[in-house]
């Protein structure tokens, strides 16, 4: 698996936006719920370390210099220049949950190596210099991670406190007397170690803090279509467990540019004790009927369906031929015309969420028009259609997509303008309808999906959806790759 930068950097505001308290006062309980298990800190506390191990190659070291009395010589004159760092090593870190607080980062055994230029003068004429590596080691590093909230709901990370401590420094000349290494020794020792002492935690925080920028890229504000864009802001401070950490999002589908609350709220619901992948996404009933509030109040749950849409093999047409055999009327009054129907909700459609079921029931209307010559529209009736849906849910990249299959369906007469009828003589008509024109309409806006709290170049892998009471549960792995 190979990460980008800028991916690695994503990956761990991901875990680090998700590990500390956050200072919300809101009350409402949230749409969806993310779960980060241990399975994904550990992926993340991988990815973190390459941010941290790239931030403390930067470390400067001074040029280093000064005199110092060496028996029998007498008075030296030195000089250490040039010093880079050539390798760091992180080989052990953890990331520990603290409940109720928040993560504790633990690098310990680490190692810096540098190389550098010597220069010596002594006697007041003899000169001599050479190359030098430096190796730094048991480097530990410990620091908490605290994150707050912005205006606009993004989270903002800073380092709550930083403890470093260098174990020991060794150095191998290259060229020069032996004596050279008692001269440096001692002093190496110390200067070497207060300086990057002091270095080490400001980087670690300058780390910490170059990834507000990247939490930018977390979808707070994600926009579905023309009409809608679902809110994954935090309404709650995350749940922070020995195993796992919880996040309340508001998940929430609104009109763009409009946000008016449904008149519904959210009920409370628990995540499983699942820890086999590494995050669990769970979607409330809220959140699919916010968006069936959306559409509804958008107009965007209508369908006009002319004789074109039909099959062509179909012996049932749009047209008052097809219709006047089973209501004499509209032949009479309508012979000879093609028409039109209008399929469109008179209410919210209401998900249900049952154990392996999720189904939709709609209240709508349908308003059948004759198309006469001059393109106007005559009212021939209109039905009552209450029908219900089974919803196949599934995730398709980072999106969760659905189809529906038709269930059962209703009809009743709301208003007749050709006289009174038998509503059940059009029952086949419009299953025809509905499974023809109507279903298949719906299921590719459905497969376009909605987006999924991501953020950057978050890929989804070894994805299960699960349909549970009152919620579905997405369990996924992820990966970044460049």
């Amino acid at each position: 698996m190979s990460c980008s930068t800028s991916g690695v950097k994503m990956f761990l505001c991901c875990w680090l936006a998700l590990v500390a308290l956050i200072p919300v006062t809101l009350s409402t309980n949230p749409g969806v719920k993310v779960k980060l298990t241990a399975k994904g800190l550990e992926y993340g506390r991988q990815l973190g370390m390459a941010s941290i191990q790239k931030k403390l190659k930067t470390i400067k070291v001074p040029d280093i210099s000064g005199t110092e009395k060496v028996s029998p010589i007498g008075k030296v004159q030195y000089s250490l220049t040039n010093l880079q760092i050539v390798d760091v090593g992180l080989p052990t870190s953890t990331l520990d949950l603290v409940p109720g607080t928040g993560v504790r980062l633990s690098i310990g055994k680490a190692f810096i190596r540098l190389h550098g230029n010597w220069r010596v003068k002594y006697l007041r004429i003899i000169k001599d210099s050479g190359s030098f590596d430096l190796s730094v080691s048991d480097l530990t590093i410990t620091t908490s991670i605290a994150i707050k909230s912005d205006e606009t709901g993004h989270p903002v990370v800073s380092t709550v406190n930083c403890a470093a401590t260098v174990g020991s420094a060794s150095i191998k000349f290259h060229g020069g007397a032996s004596w050279l290494y008692n001269l440096f020794k001692s002093f190496i020792n110390q200067a070497l170690r207060n300086t990057l002492q002091k270095q080490i935690c400001p980087l670690v925080a300058d780390a910490v803090s170059d990834l507000n920028t990247q939490l930018k890229t977390l979808n707070v504000v994600a926009k579905v279509d023309q009409f809608a864009e679902i809110e994954y802001s935090m309404v709650s401070s995350p749940t922070v467990s020995t195993s796992s950490i919880e996040l309340g999002l508001k998940g929430e589908f609104y009109n763009i540019g409009k946000h008016q609350e449904p008149p519904f709220s959210p009920a409370a619901f628990s995540l499983p004790p699942q820890t086999n992948n590494m995050l669990y996404i769970g979607f409330s009933a809220f959140t699919a009927d916010s968006a069936a509030f959306v559409y509804n109040k958008a107009g965007a749950l209508g369908l006009y369906i002319t004789d074109d849409m039909i099959p062509q093999g179909s012996p049932i047409r749009l047209n008052t031929r097809t219709f006047g055999a089973f209501i004499p009327q509209i032949a009479k009054r309508f012979p000879g015309l093609m028409m039109k129907l209008l399929v469109k909700t008179v209410e919210n459609p209401v998900i249900t969420f049952e154990p392996n079921n999720a189904t939709v029931q709609a209240t709508c209307t349908v308003t059948a028009y004759a198309i006469q010559p001059n393109a106007t529209l005559s009212p021939l009736f209109v039905l009552n259609l209450d029908s219900s849906v089974s919803a196949r849910l599934f995730v398709s990249g980072t999106r969760l997509a659905g189809a529906v299959t038709l269930n059962k369906m209703d009809l009743t007469l709301r208003t007749s303008y050709v006289g009174e009828f038998q509503v059940r003589v059009l029952d086949n008509i419009f299953q025809m309808v509905l499974k023809v024109v109507v279903i298949p309409k719906l299921n590719v806006e459905l497969a376009k999906g909605y987006p999924l709290p991501t953020l950057g170049e978050m890929k989804l892998v070894n994805t299960q959806l699960q349909v549970l009471k009152d919620y579905m549960l997405i369990g996924t792995d992820v990966q970044f790759s460049g």
